[in-house]
């Protein structure tokens, strides 16, 4: 049954739509929506969430029976949180204003959501992409790549990241708190879901040329930077932890061959690869640290086991110890020089290599030190924060 804007009740769906200057498509997407509604048989409403339109988007959207919620902030993603939040339904399906998805299609992702799933994705690439509806670069190589990254980064089962049509409940993705706001909050979307264990499915849908007779919002090289940008800084591990380790470990591996040998210009970058890896490493840490403090990542039981051994007292200590480590070894290797009258050495001697390895571990050592301290301050609790867990008590 239709229910108009008007009724409070709870829903079972709510069908969304952001909207900016959709004049020539909005109506025909809420029809529909309504087609869609009446044809489920089901409590519902059509919501355009109108992100500041010119053209009368919102009045076309309102004169065909949909609640338009105005969206001051700017954005993809604000116009969605916006109309999220003002639902009534239980679930919730969205899609595009431009006709480039039919909405009639509703009720595969209703079906499925009903059986338990809090996500349901559209895709693409399951189901139909019609001539002329996906450029070449963005079907072939920008999407795939991208939903590629999305899986290997973050073990996502979507095959298609970026599919603008798809069902949830509302409470679930709610309780995400989702942050951004631009054309990125689709794949956060997906991240955040995938990294707090919802549950997670996918329905072919159909995606047709766009019917509005003008360029589209979407920026292909601007928005597929962001959604890139997007991943990584959401995956610590392969922004930071995993180069890190390739570079700490291949220094040191580097390092032990070449310390026998007389190439000691070759033993320095080997040293410069294990601090940087070393550095990259903490970085790493420190990212999932903050971002668990602000709720951005979920708690991670493996980071607090880390620290509930690595505390502040055992990274003074360690970083104490390699630095007195470098600092005895360059003791060491100043009297060797002091037995050759502080005379030129040879690029060969072991004086040399006895320096490289002592700042090495003089570096580490600081470190060490430095980054236990900054661990300790993001530890702190603070009022109203979201706690990362026993990694405040141990840091």
């Amino acid at each position: 049954m239709w229910h108009h804007a008007q009724i409070a009740d709870r829903l079972e769906l709510s069908i969304l739509m952001p909207c900016l200057n959709e004049a020539a498509t909005v109506g025909a997407c809420v029809d529909q929506a309504i087609a869609a509604i009446a044809t489920l048989g089901v409590d519902a409403e059509v919501i355009v969430a109108d992100n500041g339109s010119t053209d009368g988007s919102a009045e076309i959207a309102a004169a065909r029976g949909a609640r338009v919620i105005a969206v001051a902030e700017r954005g993809y993603g604000a116009a969605l949180l916006a109309g999220i939040t003002a639902a009534r339904g239980v679930y919730v399906v969205m899609a595009d204003a431009d006709e480039s998805y039919d909405l009639r299609e509703a009720g595969r992702f209703l079906d499925k959501l009903r059986t338990g799933f809090d996500l349901v994705m559209g895709n693409r690439f399951l189901g139909q992409i019609k001539p002329g509806a996906m450029p070449p670069l963005h079907r072939y190589v920008g999407n795939p790549i991208l939903s590629a990254l999305g899986r290997l980064f973050f073990g996502s089962p979507i095959g298609d990241f970026h599919a603008g049509m798809r069902g949830f409940r509302r409470d679930a993705i709610l309780r995400l708190d989702l942050r951004t706001t631009g054309m990125e909050f689709a794949s956060e979307m997906v991240v955040r879901s995938t990294l707090e264990g919802l549950r997670i499915g996918e329905v072919p849908t159909t995606l047709s040329p766009d019917r509005r007779g003008r360029e589209p919002h979407l920026r292909t090289w601007r928005d597929g930077w962001r959604h890139l940008r997007f991943l990584l800084l959401y995956s610590p591990r392969w922004l930071f932890l995993y180069p890190g380790a390739v570079l700490l470990l291949g220094g040191l591996i580097a390092g032990a061959l070449l310390l026998p040998t007389v190439r000691v210009h070759s033993l320095i970058y080997a040293a410069t690869a294990i601090v940087i890896g070393f550095q990259t490493i903490l970085f790493a840490l420190f990212t999932k640290v903050f971002a668990i403090s602000e709720g951005l990542l979920p708690h991670d039981p493996r980071l607090s086991r880390v620290f509930r051994y690595l505390t502040l007292e055992v990274g003074l200590t360690l970083g104490a110890l390699l630095m007195l480590g470098g600092l005895a070894g360059s003791i060491w290797a100043l009297s060797m020089w002091q037995s050759t009258n502080f005379g030129a050495l040879d690029p060969s001697s072991v004086t040399l290599r006895i320096v490289v390895v002592s700042s090495t571990a003089i570096a580490l050592g600081l470190q060490t030190i430095l980054s236990s301290f900054f661990f300790s301050i993001l530890g702190l609790r603070r009022r109203g924060a979201v706690q990362v867990g026993p990694i405040q008590e141990s840091v």
